[in-house]
């Protein structure tokens, strides 16, 4: 999958288990604004209502050369998750168990946007500066290598 954006704070904020991979409805524009690398998934998160997923809060910039009305476009609109009826399942188990599902990444596939998404329980404090002091030590290991 070709990397499009990427949500750093989910990994930052959650211990993921497991992790989907879903279709997006988006209109043409969005099609290309997203392409193009114009969007955010910086506190996005999904929703479960009336059994189906929708991305939430996603910030999708409208795109410059559109033949619409730049007012008309809502760029932070609930859009749509294409999943298998299993994978929906999965997802409303987790919420139900109290569990977080975020969007993790969306990307190109096959020339088809798709987003991942990730299942897991939010850290604590201390889960999180154990989660720093890791990445830090592991730094310090690869730089100590290359010299």
């Amino acid at each position: 999958m070709k990397l499009l954006a990427k949500n750093k704070r989910a990994t930052y904020d959650y211990q993921l288990d497991e992790r989907l991979v879903a279709g997006i409805v988006l209109t043409g524009d969005e099609v290309k604004s997203i392409k193009a690398a114009k969007l955010s998934l910086k506190g996005s998160f999904i929703g479960l209502q009336n059994n189906e997923a929708w991305l939430m809060g996603a910030h999708v910039t409208p795109y410059d050369h559109s033949s619409r009305q730049m007012s008309a476009i809502d760029p932070t609109r609930h859009r749509k998750l294409l999943l298998h009826r299993r994978q929906l399942a999965q997802l409303v188990a987790a919420k139900q168990n109290g569990m977080s599902v975020v969007p993790t990444i969306i990307g190109l596939e096959r020339n088809l946007v798709k987003i991942e998404i990730g299942i897991g329980r939010g850290k604590k404090n201390y889960d999180k500066r154990a989660s720093i002091k890791a990445r830090d030590t592991d730094r310090e290991i690869a730089r100590n290598v290359v010299r």
